[in-house]
């Protein structure tokens, strides 16, 4: 039993619940991305570059043979990856940028002026004192 209240308690501490949150965001993001290089992003690129489509790029190592299949190196599916992940740590990297700013702002509240010692207190009365 104690073994899952620990559980219980690390569980429900507030970083794992938004690391959990972060991760089922971040998927979600990621879908869209790739969403946005395949459909959106790479069509007309591959119409700028003669009617090239990134999907069909690839290197035959070896030919299909009856039922088994050709060996191939896709590096067009590679780019569409590397160009999505760009886009992703792009994005990754402004949000975070506008966080830390964020933060700073806060940190920049108004200094209250410190409360003087017992000796500038002393010091003050005595100077009023001798002004009187």
């Amino acid at each position: 039993m104690k073994l899952l209240h620990e559980f219980k308690a690390f569980a429900m501490r507030g970083n794992v619940v938004d690391l959990a949150v972060a991760v089922i965001i971040g998927g979600a993001f990621g879908k869209i991305v790739s969403s946005f290089v395949t459909d959106i992003l790479m069509p007309p690129l591959g119409l700028l570059l003669g009617g090239l489509d990134f999907k069909d790029m690839m290197y035959t190592m070896k030919e299909a043979v009856g039922e088994t299949p050709a060996v191939t190196l896709n590096y067009g599916m590679f780019i569409q990856n590397v160009i999505d992940f760009l886009i992703i740590a792009f994005v990754i990297f402004m949000a975070i940028k506008a966080m830390v700013s964020m933060k700073k702002q806060e940190e920049v509240a108004p200094e209250v002026p410190p409360l003087p010692t017992k000796d500038q207190e002393l010091l003050a009365e005595i100077r009023d004192l001798l002004k009187k």
